[in-house]
């Protein structure tokens, strides 16, 4: 999490670029492989890892380079970075059936970028914070576990916990997104990975 607005040689903000952009045309990049790859008992798999950080935001389509936040607050793009992902993720799950996509939160591990970028928050939680191989534990077991529950075409687009589906979106946070919106920010981001085909 970088927390000044700062750009990429691009011109993208560093933020989206890492978290959404680059997620993005990653995952569009290898599709071609991960349908060949797949098969009906063992089908290919996407695992994002985004953040419950992203429960109290609703996406904004509109300014994914966070150009009109002002002043510029790290956390909160960072926590619109995530909702992207999960948008990302439920939006991959209805576009490609034949590929399992699920996303997750690691919790909130003790690891360098959290005591980086979160310093005030780190001091208050270090003693409760998850070690990096609790944080890993689901990420790991999503990628490579048969448990139904991971690997039900029915909860492709799913978000995950401690390896256990949870919700994307708290009551009364109004965060759901219209299609209109998912769509949009699907659009902008196709034809941002146009640019660097």
């Amino acid at each position: 999490m970088v927390n000044k607005r700062e750009l990429t040689e691009d011109n993208l903000e560093k933020n989206f670029a890492t978290n959404t952009l680059g997620t993005y045309i990653l995952t569009e990049s290898l599709m071609p492989l991960l349908l060949q790859s797949g098969t009906t008992e063992a089908r290919a798999r996407v695992v994002t890892v985004s953040s419950g950080g992203m429960l109290t935001n609703k996406l904004d389509p509109v300014d994914l380079q966070v150009e009109n936040m002002i002043p510029f607050d790290g956390t909160m793009a960072y926590a619109q970075n995530k909702r992207q992902q999960i948008i990302m993720t439920e939006e991959w799950a209805k576009k490609y059936a034949d590929v399992q996509f699920t996303s997750m939160h690691p919790g909130w591990a003790d690891t360098p970028a959290v005591r980086t970028s979160m310093p005030g928050f780190y001091e208050k939680m270090k003693d409760k914070l998850r070690t990096v191989e609790q944080g890993a534990d689901t990420v790991v077991w999503l990628a490579v576990t048969n448990n139904t529950v991971a690997t039900d075409p029915k909860n492709s687009g799913e978000f995950f916990q401690d390896r256990t589906i949870v919700w994307k979106h708290l009551p009364l946070a109004w965060t759901k997104s219209n299609q209109a919106d998912v769509d949009l920010l699907m659009d902008k981001l196709s034809k941002l990975h146009n640019q660097f085909k």
